[in-house]
């Protein structure tokens, strides 16, 4: 029976915590977010790891790769939503047991107690070894990132994601919604408002009617939730609009719920002829649908945290994260990283009360699997 893996040394923790917080890193610049990767590089070089440097700036970091067989995955992202200058407003500090400042929860702990788990390990690596893919545009979409998440996830026999679990709970995250963004173009026929109305197309009116369509294809008790949550259109108030856009938010928990979603959308039409409707855009992430190999994971990380004293939960979330694109590919389990709470708020934080046992806890899954 393997031993249990010792719990780390919080102060040690909290530092390489305070040094990745104080290397701000916004999605729009990529030579900060390739700063806080160098201090990830070092790290994994001091555990002997290899280092490959992929397009688009994501790094792939591997231990104890034999090739002998497929290695466990471990996921994880560089970059914040917060801009350059927010440590200001939001300074690095520790109050009680909680640790603040902008991406510390979401998710730079993660990526710190995945290495603090890594050197409990280094020297008895699980089979096939450990891959950690480091990403550096999570949070804008992962559009340079997708196709190394994705290669990734097809060599591997299970990925395992940092992003915190839920929000001041000890709950993994067992599935996530497919997230969309589309875009609606109407273009009509401008005319003078006063003089002659009847000449004139409203792409304005047609863009009305579509919003009620397009959230009408909400359906909550199947997990699908429809958002119009921008319109433009317009110009002077006197004449008849000849062009209007809605972009709206899509999430679905099932591959068969976008079609549905998609191929009524698809399917509208403008009530007046001389109305022309343009539909763009579509799923960025496709659904993390909670299938078997995702339960087991689930009930190794259960019993792993009972034995170290602890109860976690499973639960289906609506944000996306870069598990939504490893589910349909291998075995995923997301929500590994650190407990804490305000994730894009100006109150993130980490929970120092809970974090070493969650670090023990991804410890312990890695030996496990």
């Amino acid at each position: 029976m393997v031993s249990l893996p010792p719990a780390p040394d919080l102060a040690a923790l909290l530092e390489d915590l305070r040094v990745l917080t104080e290397l701000e890193s916004p999605s729009t610049d990529p030579a900060a977010i390739a700063r806080v990767m160098d201090v990830a590089e070092a790290w994994a070089l001091e555990l002997g790891g290899t280092v490959q440097h992929l397009s688009g700036g994501t790094r792939r970091f591997a231990f104890g790769e034999t090739g002998a067989a497929r290695p466990l995955l471990l996921l994880a992202h560089a970059d914040t939503v917060w801009p350059h200058g927010t440590l200001r407003a939001m300074p690095w500090r520790v109050e009680g047991d909680r640790a603040y400042g902008p991406g510390t929860y979401d998710m730079k702990a993660g990526l710190v107690g995945a290495f603090h788990a890594l050197r409990t390990l280094a020297g008895g690596w699980p089979r096939g070894g450990v891959v950690l893919l480091l990403t550096p545009d999570e949070e804008t979409g992962s559009a340079s990132s997708r196709e190394h998440i994705e290669a990734a996830a097809r060599e591997s026999r299970a990925a395992l994601v940092l992003e915190p679990p839920v929000a001041d709970t000890h709950a993994l995250k067992v599935g996530r919604k497919g997230v969309g963004d589309l875009h609606l173009h109407f273009r009509g026929v401008a005319s003078h408002a006063g003089n002659k109305p009847e000449e004139g197309a409203s792409a304005i009116t047609e863009a009305a009617h579509a919003v009620l369509a397009v959230q009408a294809l909400a359906r909550p008790e199947l997990g699908t939730t429809v958002s119009v949550g921008r319109i433009a259109g317009g110009g002077a108030i006197n004449v008849i609009p000849a062009e209007c856009s809605l972009d709206a938010d899509v999430r679905v928990a099932t591959l068969a719920e976008a079609d549905r979603v998609m191929a009524a959308l698809e399917g509208l039409e403008p009530r007046d002829p001389r109305v022309t409707l343009t539909v763009t855009g579509g799923l960025n992430r496709p659904p993390f649908e909670r299938g078997p190999g995702t339960q087991v994971l689930f009930e190794q990380a259960q019993a792993a945290a009972r034995e170290l004293g602890f109860e976690v939960t499973g639960e289906v979330v609506g944000g996306g994260s870069d598990g939504n694109f490893t589910a349909p590919l291998c075995p995923t389990l997301d929500g590994l990283g650190a407990p804490g709470d305000g994730a894009h708020a100006a109150h993130e934080h980490v929970r120092l009360d809970r974090w070493p046992a969650h670090v023990q806890l991804l410890t312990r899954l890695m030996q496990g699997l």
